[in-house]
């Protein structure tokens, strides 16, 4: 039986495409204004700090609702937030289509797209709940490449924007949720491995420096994920002078490789440990975005140099991914959230640092330099926390601990008989 067969049959995979599915659409949601920046930014005769603080705005209040999120689907099941969060998707993307004409309701348009930020730990945590602990990297990797959204907006938002306007744009999303809202209430299947707790069981690795450890590497993997992906079509429009479609198809080139290489961080993670992964991953990250700051007069290689960063925090997602049920194998919807959200409040920090460094110093460079010396940071600390963490709950590497089977035991009896016949 081939290895794919059997990472299959060991769990229930509709529930994790409806996952993949749910988790892809919702991300496409949460960066439509980054994928329409240059066209909000222009529509408003925005500043570049305003234009930065407007594209963080979804990633902050996305990060704030991910872990209230991730509690409620502890209470009322993983399947069942999801349906109620996606429905919500829904009339904030028709409150867009009405009501959004101004820059305040732009930011309250962001707010509103928050909510779509919320999926993380629900979808991974629903994905992968029916896998066992040897596939699980595997199957948060399959679920979590529905970062892949980002690649959606960014394809077909500046496009339709063109044609349409961009207010129409959240009109037309509002339609596509309803196809990830139907495969879910069909295809998807509630895990087994929820259990009843308290709340204060439920927000425990809130209280503990590993949860911690992760959130801080998470906000530059993920963080820097978002707050690239939603940041590159303004960078792109504003660096290189391109058309707000091309920006849009470079970004998509970029944020492509992350998507699908999250996947691959996770099934290398499972097998070499995901601490050795994110060690690689956040050296590659430091030192790209310093030479993305440096070559900002040449498109293509500042292109060629954010597919390889972004398939390095796409990695890198994937590696740390794979350690959180390790770390927290019952809690792992609660503590993913919590992850999530504060990784996802880091991507808020990366637009902000560009449009004040763009703003204040006439260049971008300052706004890469500032992420690259904190990748560099959570390198230093990855290395010092993983002796612990290797001597606790995880083999070297980061790798999931083998559980012996057990064995028979000594047959007595028979021993003492073949004594006897002696």
């Amino acid at each position: 039986m081939s290895g794919s067969t059997t990472f299959l049959k060991s769990g229930h995979w509709p529930t994790l495409f409806a996952s993949f599915l749910y988790f892809d659409f919702c991300f496409a949601i949460w960066v439509l204004n980054g994928a329409m920046g240059p066209f909000i930014g222009e529509s408003f005769g925005l500043s570049p700090a305003q234009q930065g603080f407007m594209i963080s705005v979804p990633i902050l209040a996305g990060a704030l609702m991910r872990f209230p999120l991730g509690v409620l689907a502890q209470y009322i099941g993983r399947k069942n937030a999801a349906m109620v969060e996606m429905g919500l998707i829904v009339l904030a993307l028709t409150y867009g289509y009405f009501f959004v004409n101004s820059y305040d309701s732009v930011l309250a348009m962001g707010v509103l797209l928050g909510i779509a930020g919320a999926s993380f730990g629900v979808a991974l945590s629903l994905g992968s709940g029916w896998y066992p602990p040897r596939y699980k990297g595997l199957a948060m990797g399959i679920a979590g490449a529905g970062n892949s959204g980002t690649v959606l907006a960014v394809m077909f938002a500046p496009p339709l924007a063109t044609h349409f306007g961009w207010q129409t744009v959240y009109g037309l999303a509002a339609f596509t949720m309803l196809l990830p809202m139907a495969v879910m209430w069909w295809a998807a299947k509630e895990p087994p491995d929820r259990e009843h707790q308290t709340f204060r069981e439920h927000i425990s690795c809130l209280f503990e420096k590993d949860g911690w450890a992760f959130s801080l590497i998470y906000i530059v993997t993920f963080g820097g994920f978002i707050g690239l992906a939603s940041f590159l079509p303004t960078y792109f429009y504003d660096q290189f002078k391109v058309t707000k479609v091309e920006a849009g198809q470079l970004t998509m080139l970029a944020t492509l490789m992350g998507s699908a290489v999250r996947v691959l961080g996770g099934y290398v993670s499972d097998r070499v440990g995901g601490v050795t992964t994110l060690t690689g991953v956040l050296a590659i990250v430091s030192v790209t975005l310093v030479l993305c700051g440096l070559a900002g007069s040449s498109v293509v290689i500042t292109t060629l140099l954010f597919m390889l960063c972004f398939a390095a925090l796409g990695a890198g997602n994937g590696a740390l991914f794979q350690l959180v049920p390790l770390r927290w194998p019952i809690t792992t919807a609660v503590a993913g959230s919590m992850i999530g959200e504060v990784g996802a409040l880091g991507g808020g920090f990366l637009p902000n640092a560009m449009g004040l460094s763009k703003h204040y110093a006439g260049t971008y460079f300052w706004g890469f330099l500032s992420f690259a010396l904190l990748a560099i940071g959570m390198l230093v600390m990855l290395r010092i926390v993983q002796i612990r963490w290797t001597r606790t709950w995880a083999e070297k590497g980061g790798r999931a601990r083998v559980v012996p089977a057990p064995t028979s035991p000594p047959d007595y009896g028979r021993a003492h008989m073949r004594g006897v016949a002696k």
